[in-house]
Protein backbone atom coordinates (compact mmCIF):
# COMPACT_ATOMS: atom_id res chain seq x y z
CA UNK A 1 0.00 0.00 0.00
CA UNK A 2 0.99 3.33 -1.22
CA UNK A 3 1.98 5.54 2.27
CA UNK A 4 -0.59 8.09 3.65
CA UNK A 5 0.66 11.67 2.18
CA UNK A 6 -1.70 13.48 4.94
CA UNK A 7 -0.42 14.38 8.28
CA UNK A 8 -2.31 12.31 11.29
CA UNK A 9 -3.52 15.76 12.59
CA UNK A 10 -4.31 16.97 9.13
CA UNK A 11 -6.28 13.82 8.49
CA UNK A 12 -8.04 14.42 11.77
CA UNK A 13 -9.24 17.82 10.49
CA UNK A 14 -10.59 16.30 7.33
CA UNK A 15 -12.44 13.52 9.07
CA UNK A 16 -14.33 16.05 11.42
CA UNK A 17 -14.44 18.33 8.27
CA UNK A 18 -16.22 15.37 6.34
CA UNK A 19 -18.90 14.80 9.23
CA UNK A 20 -19.78 18.48 9.33
CA UNK A 21 -20.61 18.22 5.59
CA UNK A 22 -22.66 14.53 5.90
CA UNK A 23 -25.53 16.59 7.79
CA UNK A 24 -25.68 18.69 4.76
CA UNK A 25 -25.47 15.83 2.06
CA UNK A 26 -28.62 14.38 0.47
CA UNK A 27 -26.16 11.25 -0.17
CA UNK A 28 -23.59 10.13 2.99
CA UNK A 29 -19.90 10.23 3.83
CA UNK A 30 -18.06 6.95 4.20
CA UNK A 31 -14.89 7.13 6.62
CA UNK A 32 -12.82 4.70 7.21
CA UNK A 33 -13.99 3.75 10.52
CA UNK A 34 -16.88 2.67 8.56
CA UNK A 35 -17.96 -1.04 7.96
CA UNK A 36 -18.10 -0.54 4.68
CA UNK A 37 -15.44 1.32 4.12
CA UNK A 38 -13.46 -1.43 2.16
CA UNK A 39 -15.94 -1.79 -0.54
CA UNK A 40 -16.78 2.28 -0.76
CA UNK A 41 -12.89 2.71 -1.33
CA UNK A 42 -12.55 -0.17 -3.52
CA UNK A 43 -12.27 0.03 -7.10
CA UNK A 44 -12.76 -2.55 -10.37
CA UNK A 45 -8.70 -3.15 -10.65
CA UNK A 46 -7.36 -5.28 -7.83
CA UNK A 47 -4.14 -3.75 -8.41
CA UNK A 48 -5.03 -0.26 -6.92
CA UNK A 49 -5.07 -0.37 -2.90
CA UNK A 50 -5.50 3.24 -2.01
CA UNK A 51 -6.67 4.98 1.34
CA UNK A 52 -8.85 8.33 0.79
CA UNK A 53 -9.24 10.53 3.69
CA UNK A 54 -13.22 9.68 2.71
CA UNK A 55 -15.87 8.78 0.39
CA UNK A 56 -18.67 11.28 -0.48
CA UNK A 57 -21.48 9.40 -1.77
CA UNK A 58 -23.24 12.25 -3.51
CA UNK A 59 -27.31 11.57 -4.20
CA UNK A 60 -27.54 15.14 -5.76
CA UNK A 61 -25.95 17.76 -7.93
CA UNK A 62 -25.57 19.93 -5.08
CA UNK A 63 -23.32 17.16 -3.16
CA UNK A 64 -20.85 17.03 -5.76
CA UNK A 65 -20.75 20.77 -5.46
CA UNK A 66 -19.97 20.49 -2.15
CA UNK A 67 -17.37 17.51 -2.66
CA UNK A 68 -15.59 20.06 -5.37
CA UNK A 69 -15.65 23.03 -2.89
CA UNK A 70 -14.36 20.58 0.15
CA UNK A 71 -11.66 19.34 -1.80
CA UNK A 72 -10.54 22.68 -3.00
CA UNK A 73 -10.72 24.56 0.29
CA UNK A 74 -8.15 21.76 1.93
CA UNK A 75 -6.52 21.34 -1.09
CA UNK A 76 -7.29 17.53 -0.88
CA UNK A 77 -6.73 15.67 -4.30
CA UNK A 78 -10.27 14.36 -6.15
CA UNK A 79 -10.90 11.64 -7.82
CA UNK A 80 -13.94 10.96 -9.27
CA UNK A 81 -15.95 7.55 -9.72
CA UNK A 82 -18.80 6.59 -11.72
CA UNK A 83 -18.35 3.04 -12.63
CA UNK A 84 -15.09 2.46 -10.73
CA UNK A 85 -14.00 -0.04 -13.45
CA UNK A 86 -11.19 2.35 -15.04
CA UNK A 87 -8.07 0.42 -15.72
CA UNK A 88 -6.28 3.11 -14.54
CA UNK A 89 -7.90 3.14 -10.63
CA UNK A 90 -8.24 6.74 -11.19
CA UNK A 91 -11.66 6.60 -9.27
CA UNK A 92 -9.77 6.65 -5.81
CA UNK A 93 -7.07 8.21 -4.55
CA UNK A 94 -4.26 7.87 -1.47
CA UNK A 95 -5.45 10.61 1.10
CA UNK A 96 -7.34 12.50 -0.86
CA UNK A 97 -11.48 13.10 -1.32
CA UNK A 98 -13.20 10.63 -3.34
CA UNK A 99 -16.58 11.80 -4.67
CA UNK A 100 -18.26 8.58 -5.67
CA UNK A 101 -21.57 8.99 -7.92
CA UNK A 102 -22.62 5.50 -8.11
CA UNK A 103 -26.28 6.73 -5.93
CA UNK A 104 -26.82 9.04 -9.45
CA UNK A 105 -28.13 5.12 -11.76
CA UNK A 106 -31.25 6.64 -13.25
CA UNK A 107 -31.87 6.29 -16.53
CA UNK A 108 -34.67 8.30 -18.26
CA UNK A 109 -35.40 6.96 -22.05
CA UNK A 110 -38.07 9.62 -24.13
CA UNK A 111 -38.83 6.86 -26.69
CA UNK A 112 -40.81 9.35 -29.25
CA UNK A 113 -37.95 11.82 -29.30
CA UNK A 114 -34.96 9.00 -28.98
CA UNK A 115 -33.54 11.14 -25.90
CA UNK A 116 -31.71 9.25 -22.96
CA UNK A 117 -30.96 11.15 -19.72
CA UNK A 118 -28.43 9.20 -17.83
CA UNK A 119 -26.95 9.65 -14.36
CA UNK A 120 -22.97 9.99 -14.05
CA UNK A 121 -22.90 6.70 -11.86
CA UNK A 122 -24.79 4.81 -14.38
CA UNK A 123 -23.59 1.94 -15.93
CA UNK A 124 -23.86 0.19 -19.21
CA UNK A 125 -25.90 -2.87 -17.63
CA UNK A 126 -28.61 -0.07 -16.33
CA UNK A 127 -28.24 2.29 -19.57
CA UNK A 128 -28.91 -0.81 -22.04
CA UNK A 129 -32.02 -2.27 -19.49
CA UNK A 130 -33.63 0.94 -19.83
CA UNK A 131 -33.53 1.62 -23.49
CA UNK A 132 -34.24 -2.00 -24.43
CA UNK A 133 -37.61 -1.70 -23.06
CA UNK A 134 -38.25 0.87 -25.63
CA UNK A 135 -35.73 -1.35 -28.38
CA UNK A 136 -33.91 1.47 -28.90
CA UNK A 137 -29.88 1.93 -27.99
CA UNK A 138 -27.18 4.32 -26.82
CA UNK A 139 -23.59 2.82 -28.80
CA UNK A 140 -21.12 1.88 -25.85
CA UNK A 141 -18.88 -0.94 -24.22
CA UNK A 142 -18.48 -4.44 -24.52
CA UNK A 143 -18.77 -5.48 -20.07
CA UNK A 144 -22.02 -4.26 -18.93
CA UNK A 145 -20.05 -3.11 -15.21
CA UNK A 146 -18.49 0.05 -16.85
CA UNK A 147 -19.41 3.60 -15.82
CA UNK A 148 -21.10 5.21 -18.79
CA UNK A 149 -19.47 8.30 -17.69
CA UNK A 150 -15.94 7.16 -18.09
CA UNK A 151 -16.75 5.12 -20.86
CA UNK A 152 -17.57 8.21 -22.85
CA UNK A 153 -15.46 10.88 -21.54
CA UNK A 154 -13.09 8.87 -23.18
CA UNK A 155 -14.62 7.23 -26.39
CA UNK A 156 -16.65 4.46 -26.31
CA UNK A 157 -15.79 1.45 -28.71
CA UNK A 158 -17.96 -1.56 -28.83
CA UNK A 159 -20.57 -3.27 -30.58
CA UNK A 160 -21.97 -0.87 -32.79
CA UNK A 161 -18.57 1.25 -33.17
CA UNK A 162 -18.57 0.76 -37.35
CA UNK A 163 -22.78 1.16 -36.92
CA UNK A 164 -23.40 4.37 -34.72
CA UNK A 165 -19.39 5.74 -33.86
CA UNK A 166 -18.21 5.87 -30.44
CA UNK A 167 -20.36 6.89 -27.46
CA UNK A 168 -19.09 10.36 -27.50
CA UNK A 169 -20.68 10.85 -31.04
CA UNK A 170 -24.12 9.90 -29.72
CA UNK A 171 -23.98 12.64 -27.00
CA UNK A 172 -25.94 15.81 -27.01
CA UNK A 173 -25.45 17.71 -23.61
CA UNK A 174 -23.66 17.54 -20.29
CA UNK A 175 -24.83 18.79 -16.92
CA UNK A 176 -21.29 19.64 -15.56
CA UNK A 177 -19.97 20.86 -12.40
CA UNK A 178 -17.09 22.90 -12.20
CA UNK A 179 -14.14 24.02 -10.66
CA UNK A 180 -16.22 26.86 -8.52
CA UNK A 181 -18.71 24.71 -8.13
CA UNK A 182 -21.46 26.02 -10.65
CA UNK A 183 -23.78 23.38 -12.67
CA UNK A 184 -23.75 24.42 -15.97
CA UNK A 185 -25.42 22.30 -19.33
CA UNK A 186 -22.67 22.02 -22.48
CA UNK A 187 -24.06 21.34 -25.66
CA UNK A 188 -23.68 22.71 -29.26
CA UNK A 189 -25.28 25.92 -28.25
CA UNK A 190 -24.08 26.22 -24.54
CA UNK A 191 -20.91 26.47 -24.04
CA UNK A 192 -20.07 24.57 -27.08
CA UNK A 193 -15.72 24.47 -26.71
CA UNK A 194 -16.58 23.24 -23.55
CA UNK A 195 -18.64 20.23 -24.92
CA UNK A 196 -16.21 19.41 -27.85
CA UNK A 197 -13.66 19.34 -24.85
CA UNK A 198 -15.53 16.83 -22.76
CA UNK A 199 -15.89 14.45 -25.81
CA UNK A 200 -12.75 12.71 -25.24
CA UNK A 201 -10.91 15.18 -23.46
CA UNK A 202 -12.19 12.72 -20.15
CA UNK A 203 -12.93 14.41 -16.80
CA UNK A 204 -10.52 17.03 -17.31
CA UNK A 205 -12.84 20.03 -16.96
CA UNK A 206 -15.66 19.49 -14.15
CA UNK A 207 -17.91 16.45 -13.18
CA UNK A 208 -20.45 15.34 -14.85
CA UNK A 209 -23.62 15.00 -13.17
CA UNK A 210 -25.38 13.48 -16.43
CA UNK A 211 -25.41 12.86 -20.10
CA UNK A 212 -28.00 13.49 -22.47
CA UNK A 213 -28.00 10.99 -25.58
CA UNK A 214 -29.67 10.13 -28.77
CA UNK A 215 -30.33 6.93 -28.99
CA UNK A 216 -31.16 4.15 -32.23
CA UNK A 217 -33.61 1.86 -33.01
CA UNK A 218 -32.26 -1.65 -32.16
CA UNK A 219 -33.20 -4.71 -30.60
CA UNK A 220 -34.49 -6.98 -28.29
CA UNK A 221 -32.21 -9.11 -30.40
CA UNK A 222 -29.55 -8.89 -32.84
CA UNK A 223 -27.51 -11.14 -35.39
CA UNK A 224 -24.14 -11.69 -33.45
CA UNK A 225 -21.44 -14.69 -32.47
CA UNK A 226 -18.02 -15.78 -33.59
CA UNK A 227 -16.05 -18.18 -34.86
CA UNK A 228 -13.89 -19.74 -33.21
CA UNK A 229 -10.17 -21.05 -34.34
CA UNK A 230 -7.61 -23.50 -32.25
CA UNK A 231 -3.96 -22.44 -32.25
CA UNK A 232 -3.11 -24.12 -35.92
CA UNK A 233 -5.63 -22.21 -37.74
CA UNK A 234 -4.99 -18.72 -36.17
CA UNK A 235 -2.58 -17.73 -39.00
CA UNK A 236 -4.83 -18.74 -41.92
CA UNK A 237 -8.30 -17.38 -40.16
CA UNK A 238 -6.27 -14.02 -39.83
CA UNK A 239 -5.43 -13.91 -43.08
CA UNK A 240 -8.88 -14.50 -43.96
CA UNK A 241 -10.34 -11.89 -41.83
CA UNK A 242 -7.73 -9.32 -43.32
CA UNK A 243 -8.95 -9.73 -46.62
CA UNK A 244 -12.94 -9.89 -45.35
CA UNK A 245 -13.06 -7.39 -43.40
CA UNK A 246 -12.65 -4.19 -45.26
CA UNK A 247 -15.55 -5.48 -47.59
CA UNK A 248 -18.04 -5.86 -44.90
CA UNK A 249 -20.85 -3.12 -44.75
CA UNK A 250 -20.99 -0.52 -42.00
CA UNK A 251 -23.65 -2.32 -40.09
CA UNK A 252 -21.40 -5.10 -39.35
CA UNK A 253 -18.73 -4.65 -36.80
CA UNK A 254 -16.17 -7.16 -35.55
CA UNK A 255 -13.70 -7.68 -32.89
CA UNK A 256 -11.15 -10.22 -33.39
CA UNK A 257 -10.14 -11.76 -29.56
CA UNK A 258 -7.59 -13.91 -28.30
CA UNK A 259 -8.98 -16.07 -25.18
CA UNK A 260 -9.45 -19.34 -23.43
CA UNK A 261 -13.68 -18.91 -23.41
CA UNK A 262 -15.71 -20.24 -21.00
CA UNK A 263 -16.61 -23.96 -20.83
CA UNK A 264 -20.29 -23.22 -21.71
CA UNK A 265 -19.02 -21.46 -25.00
CA UNK A 266 -17.43 -24.50 -26.59
CA UNK A 267 -18.14 -27.96 -27.10
CA UNK A 268 -15.84 -30.82 -24.61
CA UNK A 269 -13.36 -31.51 -27.15
CA UNK A 270 -12.27 -27.77 -27.50
CA UNK A 271 -12.99 -26.90 -23.89
CA UNK A 272 -9.94 -25.06 -21.77
CA UNK A 273 -7.88 -24.06 -24.91
CA UNK A 274 -6.72 -20.77 -26.27
CA UNK A 275 -8.97 -19.61 -29.16
CA UNK A 276 -8.98 -17.19 -31.61
CA UNK A 277 -12.30 -15.71 -31.52
CA UNK A 278 -13.69 -13.15 -35.06
CA UNK A 279 -16.40 -12.10 -33.32
CA UNK A 280 -19.36 -9.70 -34.94
CA UNK A 281 -22.80 -7.84 -34.57
CA UNK A 282 -25.16 -6.86 -37.11
CA UNK A 283 -26.66 -3.85 -36.18
CA UNK A 284 -29.15 -3.69 -39.47
CA UNK A 285 -32.59 -4.18 -39.01
CA UNK A 286 -32.90 -7.54 -41.30
CA UNK A 287 -31.02 -10.53 -39.37
CA UNK A 288 -30.63 -12.37 -42.56
CA UNK A 289 -28.62 -9.44 -43.82
CA UNK A 290 -26.34 -10.01 -41.54
CA UNK A 291 -25.85 -13.84 -42.31
CA UNK A 292 -25.35 -13.01 -45.71
CA UNK A 293 -22.69 -10.95 -44.74
CA UNK A 294 -20.62 -13.36 -42.35
CA UNK A 295 -20.88 -15.78 -45.27
CA UNK A 296 -17.91 -14.90 -47.26
CA UNK A 297 -15.56 -15.24 -44.09
CA UNK A 298 -17.02 -18.87 -43.39
CA UNK A 299 -16.42 -20.02 -47.19
CA UNK A 300 -12.74 -18.76 -46.50
CA UNK A 301 -11.59 -21.59 -44.10
CA UNK A 302 -13.83 -23.88 -41.80
CA UNK A 303 -13.58 -22.60 -37.96
CA UNK A 304 -13.20 -24.96 -35.51
CA UNK A 305 -16.69 -23.92 -33.95
CA UNK A 306 -19.15 -21.91 -35.40
CA UNK A 307 -21.45 -20.18 -32.37
CA UNK A 308 -24.19 -17.41 -34.19
CA UNK A 309 -28.14 -16.86 -34.30
CA UNK A 310 -30.11 -14.70 -32.80
CA UNK A 311 -28.88 -13.31 -29.63
CA UNK A 312 -30.58 -10.76 -27.29
CA UNK A 313 -28.56 -7.50 -26.71
CA UNK A 314 -28.52 -7.54 -23.27
CA UNK A 315 -26.77 -11.24 -23.49
CA UNK A 316 -24.62 -9.90 -26.09
CA UNK A 317 -23.42 -6.78 -23.54
CA UNK A 318 -22.71 -9.14 -20.48
CA UNK A 319 -20.99 -11.70 -22.20
CA UNK A 320 -17.85 -10.95 -21.09
CA UNK A 321 -18.60 -9.49 -17.88
CA UNK A 322 -17.40 -12.94 -16.65
CA UNK A 323 -14.07 -12.37 -17.65
CA UNK A 324 -13.82 -9.04 -15.62
CA UNK A 325 -15.28 -9.83 -12.92
CA UNK A 326 -14.80 -6.99 -9.55
CA UNK A 327 -11.51 -7.40 -7.91
CA UNK A 328 -9.48 -8.83 -10.63
CA UNK A 329 -6.24 -7.82 -11.45
CA UNK A 330 -5.43 -5.44 -14.53
CA UNK A 331 -2.81 -3.74 -16.61
CA UNK A 332 -4.05 -2.71 -20.20
CA UNK A 333 -1.94 -1.10 -23.17
CA UNK A 334 -3.32 -0.06 -26.74
CA UNK A 335 -2.51 0.97 -30.03
CA UNK A 336 -3.89 1.89 -33.45
CA UNK A 337 -2.49 0.22 -36.62
CA UNK A 338 -3.86 -0.03 -40.62
CA UNK A 339 -2.76 -3.44 -41.80
CA UNK A 340 -3.06 -7.04 -41.00
CA UNK A 341 -0.16 -7.79 -43.44
CA UNK A 342 2.06 -10.96 -42.82
CA UNK A 343 4.46 -9.52 -40.45
CA UNK A 344 1.42 -8.17 -38.26
CA UNK A 345 -0.39 -11.30 -38.12
CA UNK A 346 2.56 -13.18 -37.13
CA UNK A 347 3.03 -10.60 -34.15
CA UNK A 348 -0.05 -10.97 -33.10
CA UNK A 349 -0.32 -15.07 -33.13
CA UNK A 350 3.48 -15.39 -31.35
CA UNK A 351 2.81 -12.90 -28.74
CA UNK A 352 -1.00 -14.30 -27.86
CA UNK A 353 0.62 -17.75 -27.56
CA UNK A 354 2.80 -16.75 -25.08
CA UNK A 355 -0.19 -15.55 -22.70
CA UNK A 356 0.34 -17.29 -19.34
CA UNK A 357 -2.23 -16.40 -17.57
CA UNK A 358 -5.94 -17.82 -18.51
CA UNK A 359 -8.05 -14.83 -17.93
CA UNK A 360 -5.78 -12.42 -20.23
CA UNK A 361 -6.20 -11.92 -23.63
CA UNK A 362 -5.84 -9.28 -27.00
CA UNK A 363 -8.82 -7.86 -29.03
CA UNK A 364 -8.56 -6.12 -31.69
CA UNK A 365 -11.49 -4.16 -32.95
CA UNK A 366 -12.18 -2.63 -36.24
CA UNK A 367 -12.61 0.68 -37.28
CA UNK A 368 -13.77 2.93 -40.07
CA UNK A 369 -17.80 3.04 -40.82
CA UNK A 370 -19.70 5.56 -38.24
CA UNK A 371 -16.41 6.03 -37.05
CA UNK A 372 -14.31 7.14 -39.63
CA UNK A 373 -17.47 9.80 -40.71
CA UNK A 374 -16.59 12.24 -38.04
CA UNK A 375 -13.80 14.67 -38.91
CA UNK A 376 -10.91 14.19 -36.61
CA UNK A 377 -11.52 17.88 -35.36
CA UNK A 378 -15.44 17.40 -34.78
CA UNK A 379 -14.42 16.04 -31.26
CA UNK A 380 -11.64 15.99 -29.07
CA UNK A 381 -11.22 12.17 -29.95
CA UNK A 382 -8.69 11.80 -33.01
CA UNK A 383 -7.41 9.41 -35.74
CA UNK A 384 -10.59 8.32 -36.87
CA UNK A 385 -9.01 6.85 -40.57
CA UNK A 386 -7.54 4.33 -38.28
CA UNK A 387 -8.54 0.98 -39.09
CA UNK A 388 -7.79 -0.98 -35.91
CA UNK A 389 -7.20 -0.66 -32.47
CA UNK A 390 -5.11 -3.65 -30.49
CA UNK A 391 -5.73 -3.98 -26.73
CA UNK A 392 -4.24 -6.50 -24.81
CA UNK A 393 -5.33 -6.86 -21.87
CA UNK A 394 -3.61 -8.45 -18.93
CA UNK A 395 -5.93 -9.80 -15.99
CA UNK A 396 -4.93 -12.03 -13.41
CA UNK A 397 -6.10 -13.13 -9.93
CA UNK A 398 -2.28 -13.76 -7.66
CA UNK A 399 -0.51 -10.45 -6.86
CA UNK A 400 2.85 -12.58 -7.13
CA UNK A 401 2.25 -12.43 -10.75
CA UNK A 402 1.84 -8.65 -11.10
CA UNK A 403 5.49 -8.42 -12.93
CA UNK A 404 5.82 -11.52 -15.34
CA UNK A 405 1.56 -10.65 -16.70
CA UNK A 406 2.33 -6.86 -16.86
CA UNK A 407 5.71 -7.61 -18.79
CA UNK A 408 3.69 -9.72 -21.15
CA UNK A 409 1.50 -6.83 -22.39
CA UNK A 410 4.47 -4.48 -22.07
CA UNK A 411 6.59 -6.94 -24.45
CA UNK A 412 3.52 -7.80 -26.63
CA UNK A 413 2.54 -3.60 -27.09
CA UNK A 414 6.61 -3.27 -27.79
CA UNK A 415 6.54 -5.95 -30.30
CA UNK A 416 3.89 -4.50 -32.26
CA UNK A 417 4.90 -0.85 -32.87
CA UNK A 418 7.41 -1.50 -36.14
CA UNK A 419 3.55 -2.36 -37.32
CA UNK A 420 1.66 0.19 -35.23
CA UNK A 421 0.76 3.40 -36.18
CA UNK A 422 1.08 4.93 -32.47
CA UNK A 423 -1.02 6.56 -29.94
CA UNK A 424 -3.33 4.75 -27.24
CA UNK A 425 -6.78 4.60 -26.75
CA UNK A 426 -7.06 6.68 -23.20
CA UNK A 427 -9.53 4.36 -21.64
CA UNK A 428 -7.35 1.51 -22.22
CA UNK A 429 -4.48 2.79 -20.67
CA UNK A 430 -2.72 0.77 -18.00
CA UNK A 431 -2.29 1.48 -14.25
CA UNK A 432 1.33 3.17 -14.92
CA UNK A 433 0.82 4.20 -18.07
CA UNK A 434 -1.18 7.51 -16.49
CA UNK A 435 2.05 8.78 -15.79
CA UNK A 436 3.63 7.76 -18.29
CA UNK A 437 1.18 8.57 -20.52
CA UNK A 438 1.07 12.39 -19.93
CA UNK A 439 4.52 12.82 -21.85
CA UNK A 440 2.73 11.34 -24.38
CA UNK A 441 -0.49 13.11 -24.85
CA UNK A 442 -0.26 15.42 -27.59
CA UNK A 443 0.71 12.13 -29.67
CA UNK A 444 -1.90 10.73 -28.38
CA UNK A 445 -4.37 13.74 -29.30
CA UNK A 446 -2.59 15.10 -32.19
CA UNK A 447 -0.76 18.92 -31.64
CA UNK A 448 -4.33 20.28 -33.02
CA UNK A 449 -6.23 18.34 -30.51
CA UNK A 450 -4.16 18.46 -27.62
CA UNK A 451 -3.47 22.44 -27.97
CA UNK A 452 -7.18 23.25 -27.85
CA UNK A 453 -7.33 21.04 -25.17
CA UNK A 454 -5.19 22.84 -23.16
CA UNK A 455 -6.73 26.25 -23.74
CA UNK A 456 -9.94 24.62 -22.36
CA UNK A 457 -7.95 23.33 -19.50
CA UNK A 458 -6.78 26.87 -18.85
CA UNK A 459 -10.09 28.24 -18.86
CA UNK A 460 -12.00 25.72 -17.05
CA UNK A 461 -9.65 24.58 -14.08
CA UNK A 462 -6.52 26.35 -14.28
CA UNK A 463 -5.57 25.21 -10.82
CA UNK A 464 -5.93 21.61 -11.63
CA UNK A 465 -8.08 20.69 -9.38
CA UNK A 466 -9.05 17.44 -11.90
CA UNK A 467 -5.89 15.92 -11.90
CA UNK A 468 -6.77 12.12 -11.41
CA UNK A 469 -7.03 11.60 -15.12
CA UNK A 470 -5.57 11.04 -18.17
CA UNK A 471 -4.94 15.06 -17.24
CA UNK A 472 -3.95 17.77 -19.50
CA UNK A 473 -2.16 20.02 -17.25
CA UNK A 474 -3.05 23.78 -17.44
CA UNK A 475 -0.43 26.14 -19.73
CA UNK A 476 0.58 23.20 -21.60
CA UNK A 477 -0.79 24.36 -24.48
Amino acid sequence: MAPDPVAPTDRTTHLQGLRALATRLDGNVVLPTDADWEAARSVWNGMIDRQPVGVIRCASTADIAAGVMFARERHLLLAIRGGGHNVAGNGTVDGGLVLDLSMLRRVDVDATRRLVRVGGGATLADLDRATMEHTLVVPSGVVSGTGVAGLTLGGGMGWLTRAHGLTLDSLLAVDLVTVDGRSIRASADEHPDLFWGVRGGGGNFGVVAAFEFEARPLGPDVYAGAFYYTREHWVDALMAYAEWAPTIPDDLTTIVTWLTPPDEWLPGHLQGQAMLALSFCWAGPDPADGERATADLLRAGAPDHVATGPTAWLDLQSSADEAFPYGIRAYFKSTYFDDLDAGTIATLAEHSARRRSPLAGTDIHQLGGAFARVADDATAFGRRDARYILNVWGVWRDPADDAIEIAWVRDFWSAMQPHARGGHYVNFLGVDDTAEARSQLREIYGPGIYDRLATLKDDWDPTNVFRLNHNIPPGSG
